[in-house]
């Protein structure tokens, strides 16, 4: 190990964050040089954390330089404790107070029409993302995060978990590929992350062996709610195994595509219509309906053409699609409203729904409206529209009896 750990971000375009650099020393006590432009407030307090971090890793002879662009406790945390790891080999953690509702499970089924995407190792974007009210937040340590970055980034994901405040988001995590995904596990799973977006995944093996080692994870940290998987498929061999991928486990709540990697894959270039992956989003939404688990679509990378997205949104919810990701807070109001459901799809489905109250009511076993007989997937598909339009407000209860 070397003896200096560097850990953070710093520079005049930097916020909300810390750079520390850390070495350990064999004597001398302990050397702490702080900058910050709101020292003269908060210097004690970010030393008083330091401190205490450094009594706990029995560190009694170092030398740290700290610069501070505003970063919150959590923050502060995690970057003098990434610093600390590059430099001592040790298993202990760091952890401060988890938020009570930081603690708590979701729904298999929950609408997650839209998951915005945040760099694992900037916490400027992640402080205030729930107030977008998206459905789900994705701490990302896989493309968002450089390569020399990933290992401390895992401590801000790890602390943003516990400490952010999420507004009723569903908090994901993108791990990376392969070992170093497994690996990720450690700092997202034993901190309540809700689902686990598994990125490139061309077989049912790859989601097995995240599974089992979430498996082992919530017994070790008894945590006794479910951990969701969303595993994203990036490449033309995914496509082609998606129900595999998708039926590969109960954890699985919904499989998205990811279209860059995707049309790079094959060789062509994205386009705002999609008819270059046309075939690849329909093969992922029929499969996810085979398998019984949600179609989520890519993301749609023009964050400044709000009128494209909304064509995109569209033809995704014409596809099967129950929802796309995001890359720009802005982009959440107009996936909400273009996934919702319309007033003709709301009519129709009423009437149906009402239609099959009614015959079960009279103790029919057959359900018609009008001349047309209705069967049980279309009854189904009446209630999740209903089911849809109550959650985003568009239908009320008295209006849904009628």
């Amino acid at each position: 190990m070397d003896n200096t750990g560097y850990a953070g971000n710093k520079g005049n375009d930097v916020r909300s964050d810390l750079f520390v650099s850390f070495t350990k020393k064999e004597s001398g006590g302990r050397k702490i040089h702080l900058k910050s432009k709101v020292k003269t407030l908060f210097g004690n307090s970010i030393d008083a954390l330091v401190q205490q971090m450094l009594d706990y890793f029995a560190i009694e002879h170092c030398e740290m330089e700290i610069e501070d662009s505003g970063a919150l406790e959590f923050v502060i945390a995690a970057r003098v404790e990434a610093a600390i790891k590059k430099v001592i080999n040790t298993d202990k953690e760091f952890l401060l107070p988890q938020r009570d509702e930081n603690k708590t499970g979701t729904e298999k089924e929950r609408f997650r029409f839209s998951r915005l995407y945040l760099p694992g190792n900037s916490p400027k974007l992640m402080i205030n993302a729930g107030v977008h009210k998206p459905n789900g937040l994705i701490l990302d340590l896989e493309d968002a995060v450089a390569p020399d970055k990933k290992f401390e980034a895992r401590f801000l994901v790890r602390n943003a978990l516990r400490s952010l405040h999420f507004y009723g988001a569903e908090r994901m995590v993108r791990i990376n590929q392969g070992d170093a995904g497994l690996e990720d596990l450690d700092f997202a799973v034993p901190h309540h992350a809700n689902l686990i977006l598994i990125p490139k995944c061309e077989s049912a093996e790859d989601v097995i062996k995240v599974d089992e080692k979430i498996a082992v994870l919530r017994g070790l940290h008894q945590i006794d709610h479910p951990v969701w998987l969303m595993p994203i498929i990036e490449s033309a061999k995914g496509v082609i195994n998606a129900y595999q991928i998708a039926s590969a486990s109960p954890n699985v709540s919904s499989i998205a595509i990811g279209l860059e990697d995707y049309t790079a894959d094959i060789g062509t270039r994205r386009t705002n219509e999609g008819t270059e992956s046309f075939f690849a989003r329909s093969m992922v939404v029929n499969a996810a309906r085979a398998a019984g688990v949600q179609p989520i679509d890519s993301v749609f990378s023009d964050v400044s053409d709000m009128e494209a997205l909304a064509a995109n949104v569209k033809r995704s919810k014409a596809l099967g699609f129950d929802g796309m990701g995001c890359i720009h807070p802005r982009q959440i109001k107009v996936i909400h409203e273009n996934f919702a459901p319309e007033p003709q799809e709301i009519e129709k489905a009423l009437k149906i729904y009402r239609a099959f109250k009614e015959a079960e009511a009279k103790g029919l076993g057959v359900v018609s409206l009008g001349s047309k007989m209705i069967d049980p997937p279309v009854v189904k598909r009446a209630l999740t529209t209903i089911n849809l339009a109550l959650k985003t407000g568009l239908l009320t209860d008295e209006e849904t009896e009628g």
